[in-house]
C-alpha cells in the first residue's frame, strides 16, 4: 500500500430542514388550527481514529464528504428526520489543521478517539410554534440553517517512542530490522528508505518500545534537497532521538560536518525537535575494529563538544545493540515515571 502522510479534505455537514405551514382540514373542522411541524436538524462530521487503518491515500480518491440534510416539517405535526451524522475514519496519530486559519483542532493519538469537525444546521420550526391566544392562524415559519463547512489538512504522524534520523546510508534501516521485526529495505545506495516505518523492539518479556526510521537527511533539506524535511514530523512525538552516525566514512574529515549537517537541518525544522533529548550512534565500528573506533569517536566528540551519551555499535554483528537498547528502556521508563 502506498505511504501517504498528508491530504486535504473538506467536511459539510448537513443543512437544517424547514419548517412547514399546515392548518388542520378535517371534516368536522373545515377550519382547524396550525398542525406545521418542525424540520430536521443536518448531520455532523466526526473524525474517529482507527488504529487498523496506516495510510491518509483514500483521501486521495475522495476529497469531500458530505453528512445528510435535515427532512423538511410536515402536516399533521410532524418533524422532519435528522439527517445521519457522517464518520471519517483516520489513522492513529492524525492530527487536523484547518486551512484557513492554521489552526491546530486535533491530535487523534488513541484508538476509536472521536471529535466533531464540523457542526450540522438548526432546524427550521413550524407554524404551529407561532400560534397565541392571539393569533390562532400563524402563517409564520423559519427556514433551516446551512451547515458548517471547513477545509482542513490531515497530518498523520508515526507514534513511537524513539525516532532515528542520519544521513542516507548511515545504516538506519539495518539496525531497525536487527532490533525489531520490521523489513525494512537494506542496500548500498542512498534512499532505499522511501517511507517511514515503524519496529517495535522487545528488551525482555516486560519491556518494549516502538522506533521509527525515517528517510535519510542531506544538506539542503530543508530547502527541497532530497527527501526534504516532509517526513521529520513523524519525530516530533518521540521522547529520544537517535542521530545514527557511519564512523567509517570514505574521507575521514566529513566526520564532524556530518555530523553539524543533521544538526543545521534539525535546528532549522523545528527548535522543539532540535532541544528533544538526542543521543549519536557510531555505527559500522566492524570496518575500523572497536579500538580504532573508539579513538575516532572520543575525537570527534572533543571536536564537536559533545555533552550527551554517545555509543559504538555494528548493526551487522550486533555489537553493543543489546547495551544501547537496555538504557533507551530505561530512559523511556524514568521519562514516563516523571
Amino acid at each position: 500500500m502506498k505511504f501517504v502522510d498528508e491530504a486535504k479534505i473538506l467536511a459539510v455537514a448537513g443543512d437544517g430542514g424547514n419548517g412547514c405551514v399546515s392548518f388542520r382540514r378535517e371534516k368536522y373542522i373545515p377550519r382547524g388550527g396550525p398542525d406545521g411541524g418542525d424540520g430536521g436538524d443536518g448531520g455532523d462530521v466526526y473524525i474517529q481514529a482507527n488504529e487498523n487503518i496506516n495510510t491518509l491515500v483514500q483521501f486521495h480518491f475522495k476529497k469531500t464528504f458530505c453528512a445528510e440534510n435535515g427532512q423538511n416539517g410536515q402536516s399533521s405535526d410532524c418533524k422532519g428526520k435528522r439527517g445521519k451524522d457522517l464518520v471519517v475514519h483516520v489513522p492513529v496519530g492524525t492530527r487536523i489543521i484547518d486551512c484557513d486559519t492554521t489552526q491546530i483542532l486535533g491530535d487523534m493519538t488513541r484508538h476509536l478517539q472521536k471529535m466533531m469537525l464540523v457542526k450540522g444546521g438548526w432546524h427550521g420550526m413550524g407554524n404551529t410554534r407561532f400560534k397565541s391566544s392571539i393569533n390562532r392562524a400563524p402563517r409564520k415559519k423559519t427556514m433551516g440553517t446551512l451547515g458548517e463547512q471547513r477545509n482542513v489538512r490531515l497530518e498523520m504522524m508515526l507514534l513511537a517512542d524513539v525516532g532515528m534520523l542520519g544521513l542516507p546510508n548511515a545504516g538506519k534501516s539495518t539496525l531497525t530490522c536487527m532490533v525489531s521485526s520490521a523489513k525494512s529495505k537494506i542496500a548500498d545506495y542512498p534512499f532505499t528508505t522511501l517511507a517511514p516505518s515503524l519496529g517495535v523492539v522487545r528488551v525482555d518479556c516486560d519491556n518494549s518500545f516502538v522506533i521509527a526510521d525515517i528517510p535519510g537527511l542531506i544538506e539542503g533539506a530543508s530547502n527541497g534537497a532530497g527527501l526534504g524535511i516532509r517526513f521529520l514530523k513523524h519525530l516530533e512525538r518521540c521522547h529520544l532521538l537517535l542521530h545514527i552516525i557511519d564512523i567509517a566514512p570514505i574521507n575521514e574529515r566529513e566526520l564532524v560536518r556530518n555530523i553539524s549537517i543533521i544538526t543545521y537541518e534539525l535546528e532549522r525544522y523545528s527548535i522543539n525537535l532540535f532541544q528533544k533529548p538526542r543521543w549519536l550512534v557510531f555505527n559500522k565500528v566492524d570496518l575500523l575494529g572497536y579500538k580504532e573506533a573508539r579513538l575516532r569517536a572520543a575525537s570527534i566528540i572533543r571536536a564537536i563538544q559533545w555533552t550527551e551519551k554517545y555509543y559504538l555499535i555494528s548493526s551487522l554483528y550486533n555489537t553493543g545493540i543489546k547495551r544501547l537498547c537496555q538504557d533507551i528502556t530505561s530512559f523511556i521508563k524514568t521519562l514516563k515515571r516523571r
